[in-house]
């Protein structure tokens, strides 16, 4: 009886084993990256937890960026080229050669699929790779694909480097952390924000920032990461916040209303976890 039943099961097992071959090698072929660190097993062995956890994450990243239709990838394709022809020469230094790609297609990946969200066309791009005491932030107006502002200093988390100086090289979007949380936010209201610096309090604009790169910035509004102006960044230096993306204050009342209630911004840094796995990078 048990061998009639495994004679039964046996298609099943031959179809889900072709299936997991069939998905995995396109995984593969698209991003060999991601697939980097995974054991995959050989003949009669069996996959270890840790690579099928792996494995499942990465299909699960790949089937975000497949859903998004042929037609939809190629115009948000042909927007971030057309921004790039605008804009790339402008925007220097870079700390990766595809940070402003990323930004834009991250832009134009989130405005095709959340079009009512997308309310102002302006994006706040930082590039996180860079060290504090270079200019990083910009301000783009998308849709005459112009600088608004920039280059200017922005501040980073405590939580991601040791000293203020320096490049930030620890980002988590954990609670407590005061780490920047790298990827894409939709900008939401303003409001008046009042922190602390050298053992003063300080007023400045505030704006509340919505997360949207799932499992990297999602926590952002719980945490209370937002964007703002702060004494401790001036023209020449910035200092470090619990992981919002500071501004000066002056250059925060300028900007931040512009942003408000459906601008976006972006926070990129070199990091190759984030980069194989953010949804909006994936549906590019």
């Amino acid at each position: 009886m048990a061998s009639r039943n495994y004679l039964k099961l046996l298609p099943t097992v031959l179809i889900a084993a072709i299936a997991f071959v069939y998905v995995v090698s396109n995984v593969r072929s698209v991003y060999p990256a991601s697939l980097a660190a995974v054991d995959l097993p050989r003949p009669g062995e069996m996959l270890s937890a840790g690579s099928s956890a792996r494995i499942s994450a990465v299909i699960g990243s790949t089937l975000t960026a497949s859903a998004t239709p042929v037609a939809h990838r190629t115009e948000i394709e042909a927007n971030t080229e057309s921004a790039l022809g605008a804009l790339a020469t402008t925007v220097r230094p870079l700390s990766h050669p595809s940070a402003l790609r990323d930004a834009f297609e991250s832009y134009f990946a989130f405005k095709t699929a959340h079009p009512g969200e997308v309310r102002e066309p302006y994006l706040y791009f930082v590039d996180y790779g860079l060290p504090s005491s270079t200019p990083r932030g910009y301000v783009f107006n998308m849709n005459a694909l112009s600088i608004v502002d920039g280059p200017f200093m922005v501040a980073h988390g405590r939580g991601s480097a040791p000293t203020a100086a320096g490049v930030p090289t620890r980002f988590s979007n954990a609670f407590g952390a005061a780490t920047t949380s790298l990827g894409l936010y939709v900008a939401q209201s303003l409001y008046a924000f009042t922190g602390h610096s050298g053992g003063r309090a300080y007023h400045s604009v505030g704006l509340r920032l919505d997360g949207v790169s799932d499992g990297f910035n999602d926590n952002a509004l719980g945490r209370g990461v937002v964007a703002h102006g702060a004494p401790y960044v001036t023209a020449t230096r910035a200092g470090r916040s619990e992981g919002c993306p500071a501004m000066e204050t002056t250059r925060a009342k300028r900007l931040l209303p512009k942003l408000a209630n459906g601008g976006l911004v972006f926070l990129f840094a070199p990091d190759s976890n984030w980069m194989s796995r953010d949804p909006w990078l994936l549906a590019g």
